[in-house]
């Protein structure tokens, strides 16, 4: 089976416009979130898709999955945990849970605050996932990537022409990132950034798929005002 996995665990302490996590803030005519979840209810794929949410916001989300959202029954609602990796693997524990183990099992991870993801990208990350056992959006880099280990001069300057930005999904065979990261000792899980590390921290490979620049992540007030234009919304200050 394939599930869909959108963090929605964090607070978005960087943004710092409103008293609610930026997943939650209007674009357009409705939250941000739901635009994302839109993006996978679309994808016929998809056979449920789960939305790990901050403990403090579950109530919120139920509350807009009950008034917005059609398809509510391919919906479940997690809690997030502490960081990143472990809203992933409470996910994977309730997939578990409803599903049981299945080395056929997918899970496409993707950011909250992506709202632009296109179905083409969720389709080949579940080809990609399927194939490869593990895949990673990524675009071109398109400006030159300077390395500086001290913040103050520069150490390198690698090729660009093997530089990417990662973007999400991030898409795996359930077995095998749970096989990955419980192989993991505390000091290699205190460096993850990403799930994709997880593999790459063991040497796994990770399959490329191409990603769009247009799948931003709104991490930043600037970040949202493109977002609003995107969308033809009012511009907040």
């Amino acid at each position: 089976m394939i599930f869909g996995a959108i963090l929605a665990g964090g607070t978005g302490s960087r943004m710092n416009i409103a008293d609610m996590p930026k997943q939650f803030l209007p674009l357009g005519d409705k939250p941000i979130i739901l635009h994302t979840l839109e993006k996978f209810l679309l994808c016929d794929k998809m056979d449920r898709v789960y939305v790990g949410v901050h403990p403090d916001w579950v109530g919120h989300m139920q509350d807009l999955l009950e008034r917005q959202v059609p398809q509510r029954e391919r919906v479940i609602l997690v809690p997030g945990g502490g960081d990143r990796n472990s809203t992933i693997f409470n996910i994977v524990d309730k997939i578990e849970a409803d599903w049981g183990e299945s080395d056929d099992h997918l899970i496409i991870t993707h950011d909250a605050v992506r709202p632009f993801v296109t179905l083409r990208i969720l389709e080949e990350n579940i080809e990609a996932a399927r194939a490869f056992g593990a895949c990673d959006t990524v675009v071109s880099a398109v400006d030159t990537i300077v390395v500086s280990e001290n913040g103050e001069t520069i150490s390198q300057i690698p090729d660009r022409r093997l530089m990417y930005q990662g973007q999400t999904p991030q898409s795996f065979r359930i077995s095998l990132l749970k096989k990955l990261y419980q192989s993991l000792d505390e000091e290699e899980k205190a460096v993850l950034t990403d799930a994709c590390k997880i593999c790459v921290v063991r040497q796994t490979p990770v399959r490329l798929v191409e990603g769009d620049v247009s799948n931003l992540k709104i991490t930043t007030v600037s970040d949202y005002k493109i977002a609003q234009a995107m969308v033809g919304g009012q511009v907040v200050d």
